[in-house]
């Protein structure tokens, strides 16, 4: 076995041992798809900041390429520049493996995939169920071409297509699972329409407090049901979807004690951080503070807190933590997302709240 294929035996081996690769398809499929082909160069950030470009002349290229990591491969939308705002990535492979298997797909069943990026989820789907059955999707021609190139050196030939994923590709549907490799605040319409009755939608939420993988029923007219699934997983955003930078306000302000730390409300790991993305919609949040679009804000100095604009962000967030805990303390994949004619909703029994 050459240095790659020990690698990448290594990389399976851990995902198994996670418990996250259960399925032979998709056991198979890593196994024999190579990672490296399809990231000969993406950038990591050094602690500094910094971002470093990889390429396969690097010494440490092919041990990183086989890392359970994310490895970004464009900033901006553009190929030229070498640092900003991330706009393409080879995801994690544990992420990947996760929501393959959340998409439940069987032989002989037509996949949609929105976001092709580098092509090597593509080329796991295609080697699954075949390429034929495969059609991918991205908005950048750049990346697109590159992802076919790819795909086609190691005799995958789904049908790759550029545009804008929200959109989905009507000359192929109805599909039987589409799965967005991108994530998004709602749930695009053409998706649910493109997917026959009762395919599945695998997706993220983009929130920016409280995202994660959702699984929806569809009902083949652009209404469906699902489920909010009990592992976290966290894209970059549909470009469309993505929040814009901002920064917590300052003016006059109220200072007072809490006991409630940031990491609670705004930490993945939290058990509340998920209802906090209910309770506090459109909230996003740094390393000590909080801010809303209509100028409210809050700074968290751990036994106390500064706040101020138009609405007390921390008093939501205390009154938050006293309503979930009345709830039972629920968990993510305790929640229901329904897509219906009267607008889209996170749900719990008889409680929901719009996205």
């Amino acid at each position: 076995m050459d240095d790659a294929g020990a690698l990448r035996a290594e990389l399976v081996d851990q995902l198994l041992g996670d418990g996250v690769l259960r399925d032979s398809k998709w056991l198979k499929a890593f196994r024999a798809v190579p990672r490296h082909e399809f990231l000969p160069r993406f950038y990591r950030q050094l602690h500094n900041g910094d971002w470093e470009h990889v390429t396969a002349e690097h010494p440490d290229w092919l041990r990183l390429v086989y890392a359970d990591r994310v490895w970004v491969t464009q900033f901006d939308g553009d190929d030229t520049v070498t640092g900003g705002t991330p706009t393409c990535s080879s995801s994690m492979p544990t992420i990947m493996a996760i929501m393959l298997e959340a998409l439940e797909v069987h032989n002989g069943q037509t996949v949609l995939e929105v976001g092709t990026g580098t092509g090597y989820n593509a080329a796991l789907l295609c080697h699954a169920v075949g390429s034929a059955n495969v059609t991918t999707v991205d908005i950048d021609p750049n990346i697109s071409q590159r992802a076919r190139e790819h795909l086609h050196r190691n005799g995958f030939t789904p049908t790759c297509v550029t545009g804008d994923g929200a959109l989905g590709h009507p000359g192929r549907a109805p599909y039987d699972r589409l799965l967005a490799t991108c994530s998004v605040s709602r749930i695009p319409p053409a998706w649910l329409e493109q997917t026959r009755p009762g395919g599945l939608v695998v997706t993220t939420l983009h929130r920016p407090i409280g995202a994660g993988l959702v699984r929806i029923v569809s009902n083949g007219d652009g209404t469906g049901e699902g489920q909010v699934l009990v592992e976290d997983g966290r894209f970059m955003p549909m470009r469309a979807h993505a929040t814009p930078p901002m920064l917590a306000g300052a003016g006059e302000y109220e200072r007072r004690a809490t006991t409630l730390s940031l990491d609670t409300v705004g930490n993945a790991a939290s058990p509340f951080e998920f209802f906090a993305g209910i309770a506090l919609p459109e909230v996003v949040g740094g390393h000590n503070w909080l801010a809303h679009p209509d100028g409210s804000w809050v700074h968290h100095h751990g036994s106390h807190v500064d706040q101020g604009g138009p609405r007390r962000l921390w008093d939501l967030a205390e009154q938050a933590i006293v309503e979930w805990r009345d709830l039972g303390k629920p968990r993510r994949h305790q929640f229901g997302l329904t897509v219906g004619p009267d607008g889209q909703f996170l749900t719990l029994d008889d409680l929901r709240w719009p996205l």
